[in-house]
């Protein structure tokens, strides 16, 4: 496998957890933080702009991990992979929003 498949697929992982907390706040008719608030990322986005944004960050995972080399969900290899990405995007976020919640952002 090619260095930049290992990369994108890394990436991929992390804007699938990205998309979550997103999606998942959008569907449920509650305001996020998004880079389109004001102030980016620590203002509240709409719900529909945060179903909106987790939608596009699951489309980019997507296009990372099954259209950048291949990725077989029984290869530990590929898993761990984008599962270090995903791992280190959550832990990013829940800093984040842990320092946002503190000034009453979210």
């Amino acid at each position: 496998m090619q260095w930049y498949t290992y990369v994108a697929h890394f990436f991929g992982g992390a804007f699938f957890v990205n998309a979550i907390p997103h999606f998942g706040n959008g569907v449920s008719g509650r305001r996020f933080p998004t880079p389109f608030a004001s102030p980016p990322g620590k203002g509240l986005s709409s719900p529909t702009v945060n179903v909106l944004w987790g939608t596009f960050n699951a489309a980019i995972a997507y296009l990372l991990v099954f259209r950048v080399g291949t990725f077989d969900f029984r290869s530990t290899q590929d898993a761990v992979i984008a599962g270090a990405g995903g791992l280190l995007m959550g832990v990013m976020l829940s800093r984040a929003f842990a320092r946002l919640d503190k000034e009453g952002g979210v």
